[in-house]
């Protein structure tokens, strides 16, 4: 089966959503606001992964951060999620409009995690932001 890429269904946004609340709520509900700017965004993610909150073995939680380190990269670089099906399932990626590219960042963070690497956030982000621009240059 060759890879479909569809807009997001009701379903997908749904699932999105949940991962995205469950970050989120890491905000006591006053700060919640935060998690609408990059810097939130990055902030929280980096306090999750240096405190070490979520253990190797909690894949959907790492999952969950994720789809906020997606929401991140969407944000700084203009990305939009869409759905991706092909024989392994359906999933979550960005694009760039008017592209090839396509993203992953649901299992970006936990796939290192599970082989126990560290990660630092902000130097993660900038180092995707510049691989994609790149793809997005290269590909355009």
């Amino acid at each position: 089966m060759q890879q479909k890429i569809e807009p997001l269904n009701t379903d997908d946004t749904a699932n999105l959503e949940a991962k995205r609340k469950w970050v989120r709520n890491h905000y006591d509900e006053a700060a919640r606001f935060k998690y609408e700017t990059l810097d939130g965004k990055l902030h929280l993610l980096d306090t999750i992964l240096r405190n070490k909150w979520i253990a190797p073995t909690e894949t959907l939680k790492l999952q969950c951060l994720g789809i906020t380190y997606g929401d991140a990269l969407a944000q700084k670089l203009g990305l939009e999620w869409v759905a991706v099906e092909d024989e392994k399932g359906r999933d979550p990626a960005l694009t760039k409009a008017g592209t090839s590219v396509l993203v992953f960042p649901m299992t970006s963070i936990s796939k290192r995690i599970e082989r126990g690497e560290d990660i630092e956030m902000y130097e993660f982000f900038v180092a995707a932001c510049s691989t994609i621009e790149r793809g997005v240059r290269d590909l355009a």
